[in-house]
This record gives C-alpha cells, sequence and structure tokens, in this order.
C-alpha cells in the first residue's frame, strides 16, 4: 500500500545493529537492534492503516 516506507530507516538500522550485536556477541546491541527493526515494522504499519482510513472516508462522501 504504502510506497514511501516511513520505517525502512529504522529497519535498516536496526537490521544492521542485530547483526553486528551477533557478530561482536553483543545481546545488548543484538537486543537493541531487534526492537529498532520492530519498531520501523510498526510505523510502516501504522501509516498504512492511516492510509486505508483517509481512502475509506473519501469513498464514503
Amino acid at each position: 500500500m504504502n510506497s514511501d516506507k516511513h520505517g525502512l530507516k529504522d529497519q535498516v538500522a536496526g537490521k544492521f545493529k542485530e547483526v553486528k550485536g551477533k557478530l561482536t556477541n553483543d545481546k545488548s546491541a543484538q537486543a537493541a537492534g531487534t526492537v529498532q527493526k520492530t519498531f520501523g515494522k510498526a510505523k510502516d504499519k501504522l501509516q498504512d492503516i492511516k492510509e486505508t482510513m483517509k481512502e475509506n472516508t473519501k469513498e464514503e462522501r
């Protein structure tokens, strides 16, 4: 739905931190990366919901 990925930056940065944490055996960095990646995905889903609601509102008029 959403061509402009609002959470893409967080997803990429999170994945980088997650992989870096795995490579360096740093559980804290790995967990922080996972959280940031999940946050990015949530931002995308929220934006999709907003757009769907906006489209449905236009159709009802």
